[in-house]
């Protein structure tokens, strides 16, 4: 039986004003990173959605995921056009794939090599905040999941493999919620619930912030994230007494994750 190729189960999303031949082009560009893999892909899925705001200097925000065997590739990028979206898109797609492929075997039952991951890593083309008025923000979006227990090493490096800008999970050393983000061009720095000791030696750098995430609930951390001009704020549910991610969408609104 012949392996499965990324392009055997595409899925194209088209939301907006956009051209109905684009779905053409999508598989054309995204067919091409398929030679490097040497594994099956089970599903691969791309989403082009058109702002219609004029005020947006990259209208055109592309969005894929590419589901191997237990891993997800995925990207976002802004375009101008949707042709250029398409082609960031495939461009980080394979930077990502490759970094997978490369690190793969030497992960696998361990954690990544020291430095290996952001070696190539290339900075994405972010789609535009949505300047929405304050008043008019809302909750748009509410992930709830199970956080995986990793150190914080491997937290930044399936957060580059997943093109986040942060990512949630439990921290290894205290099995208490925590969050990786970047810091600066290479290095990264952690959010801990509660006190624990200093990460590992590692490289790229990890640094610990020392100073614990606020207790809030949602109303007090949107008010820390507006006041604060932030992108993404980490803090400890008042409720729940678990750590948690309010951010600014892409669109203007808000999304909220939870450990489950």
């Amino acid at each position: 039986m012949s392996r499965p190729t990324i392009t055997d189960d595409l899925q194209v999303v088209l939301r907006g004003d956009l051209p109905e031949d684009i779905s053409e082009y999508v598989r054309t560009r995204i067919e091409r990173l398929g030679v490097q893999l040497d594994e099956p892909v089970f599903h691969t899925r791309v989403r082009l959605t058109r702002e219609p705001n004029p005020a947006f200097d990259r209208p055109v925000i592309a969005q894929g995921n590419v589901i191997l065997k237990g891993r997800l590739a995925r990207a976002q990028v802004a375009g101008r056009s949707p042709e250029e979206a398409v082609d960031l898109l495939a461009d980080r797609l394979q930077g990502v794939l490759s970094r997978m492929k490369r690190d793969w075997e030497a992960r696998r039952g361990a954690r990544p090599e020291p430095g290996q991951w952001r070696s190539d890593a290339q900075p994405t083309q972010r789609p535009p905040y949505f300047p929405r008025p304050v008043e008019e923000r809302e909750l748009l979006r509410h992930k709830s999941f199970t956080p995986r227990r990793i150190p914080p090493d491997e937290a930044a490096f399936e957060m580059d493999q997943l093109d986040y800008d942060f990512h949630l999970f439990t921290d290894a050393e205290t099995a208490r919620d925590a969050v990786i983000y970047r810091d600066g061009p290479t290095g990264y720095r952690l959010a801990r619930v509660g006190t624990g000791p200093e990460p590992s030696s590692t490289d790229p750098p990890i640094t610990l912030d020392p100073v614990p995430p606020p207790r809030l609930n949602l109303d007090e951390a949107r008010e820390r994230l507006e006041l604060g001009g932030l992108t993404f704020v980490f803090f400890v549910d008042r409720d729940t007494d678990r750590g948690a991610v309010l951010y600014h969408r892409y669109d203007g609104h808000y999304g909220l994750i939870t450990p489950a």
